[in-house]
Order: structure tokens, then C-alpha cells, then sequence
């Protein structure tokens, strides 16, 4: 029986574009964005996802979107997320590390590229407060308004009420993923899965 995952904030990215434990045909891709030119599956936000049934998707996957919410609305997504998946669902959720980012800043690196994108260079104002290039465009869904580090991350999951929260670091990629289960599991099976479904 194929399972289905919410693509939260999808953009134009697909299945393929998410990571290897998703991109197998046991997996059913719904695509959720705020914009309707990507043509998602589900139009609608992260902190109204009423379009999306209550314990009705196996998975989410949120990759660099949580950033773009107001500080206040963070709490407010997370039980979104927590409210769609079934009871042994989980969420899969990367975005910006702020402490490798202003390790960058207090080095008066600000402005100098942190890693070269396929779209080219991106420094450590853009991993902040958004691509610059896009929304020199217009594109003012790409603006951040909050940033979390590893605990903050981990804490506002477990705040919205996921059982079990692992999280990971990767200063040389300047991100955060984090793995939170709606249901208890223990440490080897949240390993395995964390091998599957965080990028490598």
C-alpha cells in the first residue's frame, strides 16, 4: 500500500527533489504551496492548512520554509504539521542553521559568499533574511522573518507535541534537518530513519 507525504512549501520542486527516502514509488507526493503558479496539489499556508484533513498524510517535508514565518506564527505551523499527520506519522524539516550562519556575520563576513548554489553565490545576508536575487524580482514569499538553531528547533517541536524530536547540525552546509515522530520510537529505529529521510 503506497503512503503519502505532504510536500510543504513546495515551490517547483518534486518527489525527486526531496530526499532518498521519499523518492521511492512507496511514496505518494502532495504538493503544498502558498504560491499558485508552482501549481501545487494544495494551495494554502503553513499556519492554515485546513485544506489538509486532521491524521490524514504518513509524512511531511518542509525544507527552508519554517524561516519565512513571523516568530509568533512558528508555534502555530508546528501544530499544523503535528495535526495532519496520523498518529504514527512523521515530519521531516530542514532549514538554516543561525549559529554556523553568524559564526560567518562576527567574522565580518556578511556580505562574502558562505557557498556557491546552483544559482550562484550565497552569502550570509541571504541564509538570514532571504534571497536577495529573488526578491530583487519581486518574489517576497523568499523573505525570512525568524531563524532557529538546534535547540530552538528541537524545543519548538516538542512543544507542539511531536513524542520523539532528533536533530542535526551541519555547520558546512549552514542547515538544520530534524526528524519528529508524532508517536513514541526508540533510538535505533529514529537512526535508520534519520539515514533515510536527512540529506547526506
Amino acid at each position: 500500500m503506497s503512503k503519502s507525504f505532504l510536500h510543504v512549501g513546495c515551490g517547483p520542486a518534486r518527489k525527486a527533489n526531496t530526499v532518498k527516502g521519499f523518492n521511492t514509488h512507496e511514496w505518494r507526493e502532495l504538493r503544498f504551496d502558498i504560491d499558485p503558479s508552482v501549481e501545487p496539489d494544495i494551495v494554502g499556508t503553513m499556519t492554515d492548512m485546513s485544506a489538509v484533513e486532521s491524521a490524514s498524510v504518513d509524512a511531511l517535508y518542509s525544507s527552508h520554509n519554517i524561516e519565512h514565518l513571523y516568530p509568533h506564527e512558528v508555534s502555530v505551523a508546528l501544530r499544523e504539521f503535528h495535526r495532519v499527520l496520523r498518529d504514527d506519522g512523521f515530519a521531516v524539516i530542514t532549514c538554516p542553521d543561525l549559529k554556523s550562519v553568524c559564526a560567518l556575520v562576527a567574522q565580518d563576513r556578511l556580505l562574502e559568499p558562505a557557498y556557491i548554489s546552483s544559482g550562484g553565490p550565497i552569502a550570509p545576508l541571504d541564509i538570514l533574511y532571504g534571497l536577495r536575487s529573488s526578491m530583487a524580482k519581486g518574489n517576497l514569499y523568499m523573505a525570512h522573518r525568524c531563524g532557529f538553531t538546534e535547540r530552538v528547533l528541537r524545543g519548538s517541536l516538542q512543544s507542539a507535541g511531536f513524542a520523539v524530536v532528533a536533530t542535526i547540525a551541519r555547520p558546512a552546509t549552514f542547515d538544520l534537518w530534524a526528524l519528529a515522530s508524532k508517536s513514541p520510537r526508540g533510538e535505533p529505529e529514529m537512526r535508520e530513519m534519520a539515514e533515510l529521510y536527512f540529506a547526506h
